[in-house]
Parts: structure tokens; C-alpha cells; sequence
């Protein structure tokens, strides 16, 4: 049985604060996929791009794939099967694993091209 891909719907974007900034006003968890990681180096955003202004830098335009869930912690190799036929097509991602499953977001404008190449390895749903 393949694993299987959802193709999630709307644009995201990654945005990139210092390490000490608070949670900007515009930012919210209560998107479809939304994300906030602090480290000691930066505070790092994923939101839908439609809550992000325009005059925040950031990475826009980006298209998610879900990994169906919930993924035992003893599964290995998933994030590799996906970023490893996209790497060699020189799509980047930005990959995001939770408690139960993995999110990988590759540009817009490569997205189709993407899910052909991950279709080979995955059941796509829309």
C-alpha cells in the first residue's frame, strides 16, 4: 500500500523574525496550517499568505503536501522519499513534521510538477 500524499489547498508563506521578537499581531494558529518555531537563532513563522503583509519579508508562494497520519515515531525514510526525487529535480521544500504526520511545501510555480514526480511513490489526493 503507498503512503499518501493530500494536497492541501491556499498558499503559504515562511517568514524568518529575530531570535527575541514576539508573536506578530497578524500571526495565528488558527489556519489550516500554521507554524511557529523559536530557537536561540530566529523565530520562524508558516502561515497562509494571505495573513502575512505584504511589507513582511518572507518566502510566498508555497503550495503544501500532507502526508496522511498519524505516522508511528518507528516508521524511518518518509521525509527522504519525498525530498529525495525533489532534490533531484532541483524543487526546493520546506518540510514540517508534527506529532502525527510531515507537511512539505515546494513553490507554487513547481507544485504540479512536484506531485507528477511524487505520484510515483505516493497516492495523491486533492
Amino acid at each position: 500500500m503507498k503512503l499518501r500524499l493530500t494536497a492541501l489547498n491556499g498558499r503559504f508563506c515562511v517568514v524568518r523574525l529575530a531570535a527575541g521578537a514576539a508573536l506578530p499581531a497578524w500571526f495565528s494558529l488558527a489556519g489550516p496550517l500554521a507554524a511557529a518555531s523559536r530557537t536561540e537563532d530566529e523565530l520562524s513563522l508558516l502561515s497562509p499568505e494571505q495573513d502575512v503583509p505584504a511589507e513582511v519579508p518572507g518566502e510566498r508562494d508555497l503550495r503544501a503536501f500532507k502526508v496522511a497520519g498519524p505516522l508511528d515515531f518507528a516508521e524511518t525514510g518518509i521525509l527522504a522519499a519525498i525530498a529525495g526525487p525533489l532534490a533531484e529535480a532541483e524543487i526546493p521544500i520546506f518540510a514540517l513534521s508534527t506529532f502525527e504526520t510531515d507537511y512539505v511545501l515546494v513553490p507554487a510555480a513547481r507544485f504540479e510538477e512536484a506531485a507528477r514526480i511524487l505520484a510515483e511513490r505516493f497516492e495523491i489526493l486533492d
